[in-house]
């Protein structure tokens, strides 16, 4: 089965998640990848120099290697605004449009784990919040990009930020510490601390998260692609855990998952990937070319 085919079939009931993948596309010599842009973070903040991530350090933890170092000599936010500033100028491709034309057409959520602003300026999409109450820029789960105001995430087509955006340079999420801050977060909405009877703020018609975008990971079906998803995606990797154990106790309210991919090499961390996404319930496509994940199931 192809992405063409998994839209078809579920078009009334999909929801999309992209990762910097679609950025670099084809070949952008513009979109730098997540290891390039610590990197330059490094050379800018740190004391010592650096010309890769050094095995047995996941990206996370790198990051707040930097913040630690940092610290000492920079005010706080500094490195989260420098990372805007590297994201700023980053802009949209053709095949951009393309998606998010075919999105707004399925009348479906788009996630994304990255923190540029590519994907709504492709259709000059506005900034609206589904409601105000709450607001922190430091989270601004309830912040999404479309063409009109909806009550809750999942009744149509907007773009929403996973781990932050540089509009609130506050909100990025790069370290190993900030991301825990994101899973504590999420999990008094879903769990409401509640470590005996898990799901007992999801298990609700009307729970706390039902005005961020984690609405959208439980309750509609997830077709993810341009994503990594490696170990240091810590939050995410985590909240799709959740997901598969909330369908367990609630098997009558499971929603279907597709992870998309092209195989460079059948390595063994592959295979352990996905293995991961298959026992959460995800079927795992692998595409024969880049353009049959970017270009031709949005034409």
């Amino acid at each position: 089965m192809d992405v063409k085919t998994v839209i078809q079939r579920n078009s009334k009931d999909i929801a999309f998640i992209v990762g910097n993948g679609i950025n670099r596309y084809p070949n952008n010599p513009k979109a730098i990848s997540w290891d390039d842009l610590l990197i330059k973070l490094w050379d800018k903040f740190s004391f010592s120099t650096i010309s890769e991530v050094p095995q047995g350090i996941s990206l996370t933890e790198f990051y707040d290697l930097l913040d630690i170092e940092n610290s000492t000599s920079h005010t706080n936010n500094e490195i989260q605004k420098e990372a805007c500033i590297l994201l700023e100028s980053w802009s949209n491709e053709p095949h951009h449009k393309s998606f998010l034309e075919k999105a707004k057409q399925l009348k479906a959520p788009v996630l994304t784990t990255n923190f540029d602003l590519v994907l709504p300026q492709a259709l000059k999409l506005k900034s609206f919040d589904i409601e105000k109450k709450g607001f922190t820029d430091f989270y601004p789960w309830k912040t999404y990009y479309g063409e009109r105001q909806w009550t809750f995430p999942t009744d149509g087509f907007g773009v929403w930020f996973i781990n932050g955006f540089i509009k609130y340079h506050r909100s990025i999420r790069l370290g190993l510490s900030q991301y825990m801050g994101s899973v504590e977060r999420a999990r008094y909405l879903i769990h409401k601390g509640d470590e005996n009877n898990l799901f007992t703020g999801k298990n609700m018609n009307n729970w706390e998260g039902n005005k961020t975008w984690l609405h959208i990971i439980f309750n509609k079906s997830l077709c993810i692609f341009g994503l990594g998803l490696e170990e240091n995606e810590v939050f995410l990797r985590w909240l799709l855990i959740e997901r598969a154990k909330y369908f367990r106790k609630f098997p009558e309210r499971k929603r279907k998952g597709w992870y998309i991919v092209k195989p460079d090499n059948i390595n063994t961390q592959y295979k352990g990937k996905k293995y991961f996404l298959e026992k959460l319930g995800f079927e795992v496509i692998e595409a024969d070319n880049y353009d049959d994940i970017y270009k031709t199931p949005w034409e």
